[in-house]
C-alpha cells in the first residue's frame, strides 16, 4: 500500500477503501471461524456476540440470578418505594450513612436530574433568572456530560454539534437546559490533533496527570467563579482517559483535584461512571465527589435502569425531583409524581439493578474474575497478530470498575510518524469509525474504539448464565479484532 506524507491523505485513502475494508474484514471473519460461531448463537436463539459489556442500544443478556429474582418479584404486588428504600440502605451500610441513592431510567436520565437539580439556576419568581456555569474538562464522551450547557468559549460551539444531543426535531435546543453554560476545559498533557475520516479533534489523554492540572482547573474556576455552579467530569480509572495517575490507594488523582477545587467554590462536583460499578469500582469516598451516576445496564449486569449515588446534602433535590422524598400519601417514603417523573424506572428497571446491586456488594468477585481472564487473552491476541514495532505503542489497562481492557494506542504516532488510524467521536456517528462499523461487517457487536481507544468489556454472549467467562468464545472476538486492526493499518500504509 501507499505511504502518505500526511494525515488527511492516509484518512481519505481509507475512506476511498471503506467498502474493501469491510469486505477483507468479512472474509477474515470466515477463516477464524467467528462466522461458524455466530450461526451456533443464531440457532440457539442468542444472537450474535461482542466486544462490550453492553451499550444502550443493546443490553447484555441477564445472569440467572438476576432473572431469578427479577421474576420472582415481577408476580409480587409491592409498593416500588419499598425497593427504593432498600437500595438506599444498602448504599448506606456499603458508603456511610451521609450517603444516599436515586435510581432514574437511564445513566443520561440521571445526569439530567443531577444538573436540573444541582447545576441549572432557579427558574422561578420574579424577573428574568440568571445564567450558570458548569467546568467539564475536555475529555472522552464530553458529548453526555458536557452537552447540557451552551459550550463556552464560542471556539467550542460546534464541538458536540454531531454527537448525538443536538440531533433531531429539537435540533436548536438538544438537550441543553435553562440558563446554563459549559466551561469546556482542556487538560494538561493533553493532545488534541485532528484525526480520523470525519477530521476532529481527538482527545489523546494517556500522558495527563492528576496535580499539573490542579492549576489548570483553578485558574478556570477562578475566571467564572461568579457564575460558577458545579464540576463535572468522566468517572473512569485508566490512561486512556485521563485517569491513569493515582494515589497510593489507586484513585485518580485528578478526580480528586476536581473535587478539591469544586468545594472550595462550594459547588457540587458530579461524575459520569455511565460504564461503572457501584461498590466495586469509582469510590466516591475517596475522589470526595458529591454524586455519581450509573448505568446499570453496561458493565453491572442489570436490566436497563440508571442509578445516582451521592451525598445526603445534594441528592436531597435529586430525589425530590424523582419523586421520592417527600410527602405522599402520610409517608416521608414516596414513590409519585415530580417534576423528572418522566425519568421513572419502572419496576423491571428497579429490580434488575436491586439484584445486580446486591451481587456487587456482596460477591464482586462473580464480575471481576471474568476480567482477569480476558486481560490474558488480549493481551495474547495482539501480541501474536501485531508486529513488534506497532505493538510498542500500545498499552493494555484493567479496569475492575468498568469489567473492561482498555487498549490505548496514541503513542503508536509519537516522534512524528503514522500511527495506527485513530477515529474521531465524529466518526462514529457519521458511520466512518472502521474499528466500530467493520467489527459489524464481522457480523459482531463493536465496543467504544475512538480517540486512539479501544474498551473491551465482557458481557455481549463472551459469559455464561452464571456470569463465568466463555473464553473460546471472547477470543474469537479479540482475533476478529486485530485481524481487523491489521487490515486497516495495511489500507493506511503503515503496514505491508
Amino acid at each position: 500500500m501507499a505511504k502518505f506524507k500526511y494525515k488527511t491523505q492516509m484518512y481519505s485513502n481509507l475512506h476511498a477503501n471503506i467498502k474493501n475494508i469491510y469486505a477483507d474484514a468479512a472474509e477474515e471473519a470466515k477463516k477464524i471461524g467467528i462466522a461458524d460461531e455466530l450461526a451456533k448463537l443464531k440457532a440457539e436463539g442468542r444472537g450474535t456476540f461482542g466486544l462490550t459489556g453492553g451499550v444502550s442500544g443493546c443490553p447484555a443478556p441477564l445472569r440467572d440470578d438476576v432473572l431469578e429474582y427479577t421474576h420472582k418479584e415481577a408476580k409480587a404486588v409491592k409498593g416500588l418505594a419499598g425497593y427504593v428504600e432498600e437500595m438506599r440502605y444498602m448504599v448506606k451500610d456499603f458508603y456511610g450513612a451521609e450517603y444516599d441513592v436515586c435510581p432514574t431510567a437511564t445513566c443520561e436520565a440521571g445526569i439530567n436530574v443531577c444538573y436540573t437539580s444541582m447545576f441549572m439556576p432557579p427558574i422561578v419568581g420574579s424577573g428574568e433568572t440568571y445564567r450558570a456555569r458548569y467546568l467539564a474538562p475536555l475529555e472522552k464522551h464530553f458529548h453526555h456530560q458536557g452537552g447540557y450547557g451552551r459550550p463556552f468559549p464560542p471556539k467550542y460551539k460546534d464541538i458536540i454539534a454531531n454527537r448525538g444531543c443536538t440531533a433531531g426535531e429539537l435540533s436548536m435546543q438538544g438537550k441543553r437546559q435553562n440558563g446554563l453554560d459549559v466551561v469546556v476545559t482542556p487538560l494538561e498533557g493533553a493532545n488534541y490533533d485532528n484525526h480520523g475520516i470525519q477530521y476532529f479533534p481527538a482527545p489523546l489523554l494517556s500522558d495527563v496527570k492528576g496535580e499539573p492540572n490542579r492549576a489548570v482547573i483553578e485558574e478556570y474556576a477562578a475566571r467564572h467563579a461568579t457564575m460558577l455552579s458545579g464540576i463535572t467530569s468522566i468517572g473512569y480509572d485508566t490512561p486512556g482517559y485521563g485517569y491513569g495517575d493515582h494515589d497510593a490507594e489507586g484513585t485518580p488523582i485528578l478526580q480528586k483535584v476536581l473535587a478539591d477545587v469544586a468545594h472550595k467554590y462550594d459547588v457540587p462536583y458530579v461524575v459520569d461512571c455511565a460504564w461503572g460499578l457501584p461498590f466495586v469500582g469509582h469510590d466516591i469516598r475517596k475522589t470526595g465527589a458529591d454524586a455519581i451516576v450509573y448505568s446499570m445496564d453496561k458493565a453491572t449486569g442489570s436490566s436497563i435502569c440508571g442509578m445516582i449515588i451521592g451525598k445526603e446534602d445534594v441528592m436531597v433535590n435529586a430525589r425530590r425531583a424523582m419523586g421520592f422524598h417527600g410527602n405522599r400519601y402520610g409517608s416521608l417514603s414516596s414513590y409519585g409524581k415530580a417534576v423528572s417523573v418522566a425519568f421513572d424506572p419502572g419496576k423491571e428497571g428497579l429490580l434488575g439493578a436491586l439484584a445486580a446491586m446486591r451481587v456487587l456488594k456482596d460477591k464482586p468477585e462473580i464480575m471481576t474474575k471474568p476480567v482477569d481472564g480476558m486481560y490474558d487473552i488480549v493481551v495474547d491476541e495482539f501480541q501474536k497478530g501485531l508486529p513488534a514495532e506497532i505493538l510498542k505503542g500500545f498499552t493494555f489497562t484493567k479496569s475492575y470498575n468498568s469489567c473492561a481492557v482498555e487498549v490505548n494506542y496514541e503513542k503508536t504516532w509519537a516522534d512524528g510518524k503514522m500511527g495506527v488510524p485513530i477515529f474521531s467521536i465524529e466518526d462514529m456517528y457519521g458511520g466512518t469509525n472502521i474499528f466500530q462499523e467493520g467489527i459489524g461487517a464481522m457480523g459482531m457487536v463493536p465496543t467504544i474504539a475512538y480517540d486512539g481507544n479501544i474498551y473491551i468489556s465482557t458481557g455481549l454472549n463472551t459469559l455464561d448464565d452464571a456470569g463465568n467467562l466463555i473464553e473460546d468464545r471472547t477470543r474469537l472476538a479479540i482475533k476478529g479484532l486485530v485481524a481487523l486492526i491489521k487490515i486497516t493499518c495495511k489500507y493506511a500504509g503503515i503496514l505491508d
